[in-house]
């Protein structure tokens, strides 16, 4: 407690008396007296009450200055403690640097004994060099005077009879290192390749054009071609297959897009398997299974990266490579190919040390350009341009440029170029024939699409038909005459094939309303 609230503590009932004197007490005549008599009493009443508030004020007092000496004293003791403690570590580090200095001395000195060494085996071996050129030039001076030659001349001569003596044997020497160097490497590469080839072994499957599906009753087969024909005239006309009927309960799809041709089996199972088999319902399971068909080409390429283990690629790129299970190169399925072509690569990669992972990427991505339709170019040029926009690695792209050049410009473009041709050469492994039927097929397909006014164009029956399907609103039934003899014409011009092409153009026309 502070001594103002000492104060306060002893005036504040001090002040209460007085007041209480004065309202109580008042003087007048009539008890003058008494009023005397109560005065004496309350003066001595008070008196007594200020020596008590007195006394407690000192008693205060003394407390309060006692509690200041110790806090007095605590404070004391403990900047005491803490100059101790200050001094303490001052007295530490001085320690420590003294000991800091003596190490610094100690290291003063050996460098500078060190140097005194090293000075000294300078000056020695300065006194060494200079006698060993001394007895040198005695030496040169004494063949001079000997052989009658200068020091120049003896130097020629020297020289020159050690080539003439050294010549043959340095020649035979040096054919004898490079056929020996010629024999291991093309030994080395053979082994390398013979061992990759067998690390990639695959099974192949020859890719043709034709599916099958079974069916389980016989007489499913009227149900399939409908009344008049319309039901199978419907399914072909949405698929853009060819169906025929075998002797053995068989539904043969035949079209030269494996894409198309997959679409038309699902479908039929579906259909099949639903057993409400009219045009309706058909272009809705038609059009329900080409919406799958993104879900399955998905899959398809999960299902080659993983085999190849390749990971965490774009959805899109992933998706896309899907696409090679329907496609062929030269008659050799894709899938095949980039998964033996891959297995290849990475064997040699590994053998020579060039980096495996870009090698695997590279002959994965290799040929995507294959399954690009939809621009024209190059499939190395489309390649490469697709899988820009994915971050791909640049040693990745150019490989996909490169790999059918003379030269790649990087050793994983080199290996690419090798496990490709390795791949495609192999005996049994493509069909030139076939590959050019596609193509076929697929031209006869875009000269229908470059008209105006046409949705769809199937080639059908080995290219002996062309379907193409218009936009009703856009095509009149005149028109559609004058189209399908525009079609044939231009075909004509362009195109060199066998027998005919029947060009067949349909305009569907639908009228519908909903009855509420």
């Amino acid at each position: 407690m502070s001594l103002d609230a000492v104060i306060l503590s002893i005036i504040t009932p001090l002040v209460t008396v007085i007041a209480a004197y004065f309202a109580v007490i008042k003087p007048s005549k009539e008890n003058k007296k008494d009023t005397d008599i109560k005065k004496d009493e309350v003066g001595k009443e008070i008196k007594q009450k200020e020596e008590e508030l007195l006394n407690l004020a000192k008693e205060k007092a003394k407390g309060l200055t006692f509690e200041a000496q110790s806090e007095a004293i605590k404070i004391r003791q403990n900047a005491e403690n803490e100059a101790k403690n200050i001094s303490q570590k001052a007295i530490e580090l001085e320690r420590k640097a003294d000991k800091r200095l003596d190490e610094i001395y100690v290291k003063i000195k050996e460098i500078d004994e060190r140097e005194k060494r090293v000075e000294n085996t300078k000056n020695q071996l300065k006194t060494r060099t200079q006698e060993i050129e001394n007895l040198r030039l005695k030496q040169i001076s004494r063949l001079e005077s000997i052989a009658s030659l200068t020091k120049e001349e003896a130097k020629d001569l020297m020289i020159h009879n050690l080539e003439k003596t050294l010549e043959n044997d340095i020649a035979r020497r040096i054919k004898e290192y490079e056929e020996k160097l010629q024999l291991e490497s093309d030994k080395i590469a053979k082994d390398i390749l013979v061992d990759a080839m067998q690390h990639a072994s695959t099974d192949y499957v020859p890719e043709y054009t034709i599916s099958t599906v079974k069916l389980s009753d016989p007489d499913i087969k009227g149900r399939i071609i409908g009344k008049e024909g319309r039901n199978i005239k419907a399914f072909e006309d949405l698929t853009g297959v060819n169906v025929d009927f075998e002797e053995n309960d068989e539904v043969r799809l035949s079209s030269f897009d494996a894409v198309r041709r997959e679409i038309a089996k699902l479908s039929m199972e579906k259909l099949l398997k639903d057993g409400r088999i009219q045009p309706s319902r058909i272009e809705e399971i038609v059009k329900k299974t080409k919406d799958e068909m993104d879900k399955i080409l998905l899959v398809a390429g999960e299902d080659l990266c993983r085999r190849v283990s390749v990971y965490n690629l774009p959805k899109e790129l992933v998706q896309k490579l899907g696409h090679f299970k329907y496609r062929t190169s030269y008659g050799q399925n894709m899938v095949q190919h980039t998964l033996e072509e891959t297995l290849i690569g990475v064997k040699i990669a590994h053998e020579i040390g060039a980096d495996v992972a870009l090698t695997k990427l590279a002959c994965l991505l290799h040929d995507i350009g294959k399954i690009i339709t939809d621009k024209e170019g190059s499939h190395i040029e489309l390649g490469a341009d697709y899988v820009k926009k994915f971050n791909i690695p640049q040693t990745v792209v150019t490989a996909i440029l490169e790999h059918h050049e003379d030269k790649p410009s990087s050793v994983e473009g080199v290996i690419v170029q090798i496990a490709d041709s390795i791949s495609g050469s192999r005996p049994g492994a493509r069909y030139e024939d076939l590959e050019n039927y596609v193509k076929r097929m697929k031209s006869l397909e875009e000269i229908a699409a470059s008209f105006d006014g046409v949705e769809k164009a199937y080639a059908i029956s080995a290219g002996r038909e062309l379907r193409v399907i218009v936009k009703p609103h856009e095509v009149t039934d005149a028109h559609a005459v004058k189209l399908s003899s525009d079609i044939a014409k231009k075909i004509e011009k362009e195109q060199t094939y066998p027998g005919t092409v029947n060009v067949v153009v349909i305009r569907e026309v639908r009228a519908a309303s909903t009855a509420t």
